[in-house]
């Protein structure tokens, strides 16, 4: 059985598997994007492993990259949309 954390985008609950980064927590909420370029452009995981910077987030307070921040109990996501 695998062990699953609850975490919270833009205030709803949602069951991650444990070890699950926070940009695999927004695709399971079904979160397109993370952010909004100046331009108003939707912005989200790109690379994948940190370098692009396009799903910055906001993560228990602080803008984050989703793709390299391991989702912990009762973690909190917003995204420019919840702002």
């Amino acid at each position: 059985m695998h062990e699953a954390i609850m975490v919270y985008v833009n205030s709803r609950a949602i069951e991650v598997p444990v070890g699950s980064t926070a940009a695999a927590a927004l695709a399971m909420a079904s979160v397109d994007a993370a952010r909004q370029s100046v331009t108003g452009t939707p912005r989200g995981p790109l690379c994948g492993m940190g370098i692009c910077f396009e799903c910055c987030a906001m993560i228990n307070g602080r803008r984050q990259r989703t793709c390299q921040t391991i989702c912990q109990p009762s973690m909190e996501i917003h995204t420019d949309d919840d702002v």
